[in-house]
């Protein structure tokens, strides 16, 4: 006798750990039971996606969704409308928000606010500040956290954390791997005069690439000292990627689609929304980055969502805020790498899908498999878009790729089972849960 399930994905093309091929998928109670020949299954749902590439549902492992305090620009509901228009079945929130998420009661508010409103699933990482080391430890275990993330130079928010014994201290008491923004804020102090008033270009003048290779390589040295793992976010410089290559052991490695697509060249035709802490930079450090992809030394790719109105990047700079949106368009721009060359498919099924859950440990996601949450990506390597402003579900309502031709389109988003997006529309209501982490298992002790 048939078993009955409630859905199954028909002739596409599955991009997985075990290689690429067209496969069936079942699902039921919101994860994979099947993967392979169907003729057991009868399904509730059936859905053809013959022609379609099913990737294993795209983790965002680092967005800024602002609320609460500054939903002028963002929410929680907005933020994870563009995720999931975007492909984006997970993502990991970050803690500059007001109040900043620093302390058990904070993260548990965002919780609250982000169960079954936000339409993808969600972690948020904890501030790590001087005022909360003795807590470290247990902040990293409580439901929903994606454990600790230190601000080593000044971005936007008040959780600086730029001397030694502060990232000591912190990175001492750390169980979990952290994450961590790394500038260094005594060089940044030092180069003010870089800036220049009304010349966004200047910005990767004064946040130059020996602010990143001093403070990434500070964070290696206290990582190594402590024996603890650090991430290091958005690396932005060809001076990085020798040091964290030799370390390992200790660090894991991010890197962005804008720094890997857009170039200092185009401050002039974008001025201040191209504005990012760290800076897009010139040719040779794309460069590198791309030749980090390549060598397998870059483990995720996240976006840094991190969106502001268009009247407040107006400011003359450098009055204007550093962030651009990202979630949404980190898929399209990446499939059109893959089109492009760049990269295969596989490879940023790895950076995407893989490297999040492999470094982050992150319990049932990450890929298709048995027993696995049904998360999907499904995407058409074949159809050619244009990104517009209009496109873009974030309340800010821009994108820096506005105008930007792309082939490689995600058709539809699935999680724990539910089509929550199929082509460009969304199709279900906010179910978003939190991500489950294998050091911090319900039932288990903070």
């Amino acid at each position: 006798m048939a078993q009955s399930v409630d859905l199954i994905l028909r002739g596409g093309t599955i991009v997985n750990q075990d290689g690429t091929g067209q496969r069936d998928i079942a699902v039921q109670q919101g994860r994979v039971v099947a993967i392979g020949d169907m003729s057991g299954f009868i399904g509730a749902e059936t859905l053809d996606c013959r022609n379609l590439h099913i990737l294993p549902g795209v983790i965002d492992s680092q967005v800024h969704f602002r609320e609460p305090g500054n939903e002028h620009k963002e929410d929680l509901e907005t933020g994870s409308r563009a995720a999931v228009m975007g492909g984006v079945t997970a993502v990991f929130e970050m803690p500059n928000t007001k109040p900043t998420t620093t302390s058990a009661e904070t993260l548990s508010d965002k919780v609250r606010r982000a169960r079954n409103r936000m339409f993808c699933d969600f972690a948020f990482y904890v501030g790590g500040t001087r005022d909360n080391l003795d807590q470290i430890s247990s902040l990293e275990k409580l439901e929903g956290s994606a454990g600790i993330k230190v601000f080593a130079g000044s971005s936007t928010g008040d959780l600086l954390v730029e001397d030694d014994g502060g990232l000591s201290a912190i990175i001492a008491r750390l169980s979990r791997r952290a994450a961590f923004h790394s500038e260094d804020e005594m060089r940044l102090r030092a180069r003010l005069p870089h800036q220049v008033e009304g010349d966004a270009a200047s910005h990767p003048v004064w946040r130059d690439e020996e602010a990143a290779r001093l403070c990434t390589e500070r964070l290696l040295r206290i990582a190594r000292r402590h024996g603890k793992r650090i991430h290091v976010l958005h690396i932005s410089t060809a001076e990085e990627l020798p040091l964290l290559a030799a370390h390992r052991d200790v660090a894991t490695v991010e890197v962005t689609p804008h720094h890997l697509t857009l170039l200092a060249d185009d401050y002039a035709r974008l001025g201040t929304k191209l504005q990012m802490n760290p800076p897009v930079r010139d040719k040779r450090h794309r460069e590198a980055l791309w030749r980090a992809i390549a060598s397998g030394l870059v483990d995720v790719l996240g976006s840094d969502h991190a969106p502001h109105t268009l009247e407040e990047k107006a400011k003359p700079y450098p009055q204007s805020p550093s962030g651009m949106t990202g979630v949404q368009t980190l898929v399209p721009m990446m499939l059109n790498h893959v089109n492009a060359g760049k990269l295969s498919l596989e490879r940023l099924v790895d950076l995407t899908s893989h490297g999040p859950a492999r470094i982050f440990g992150i319990s049932g996601k990450g890929r298709i498999a048995e027993g696995y949450d049904a998360d999907f990506t499904i995407v058409d390597m074949k159809r050619k878009e244009t990104i517009t402003n209009k496109w873009i579900e974030s309340r800010c309502g821009w994108t820096p790729y506005d105008g930007v031709a792309v082939q490689g389109w995600c058709v539809g988003t699935f999680i724990r089972g539910r089509k929550v997006m199929w082509q460009g529309e969304i199709a279900s209501s906010a179910n978003g849960q939190p991500v489950v982490f294998d050091e911090a298992l319900p039932g288990g002790k903070a």
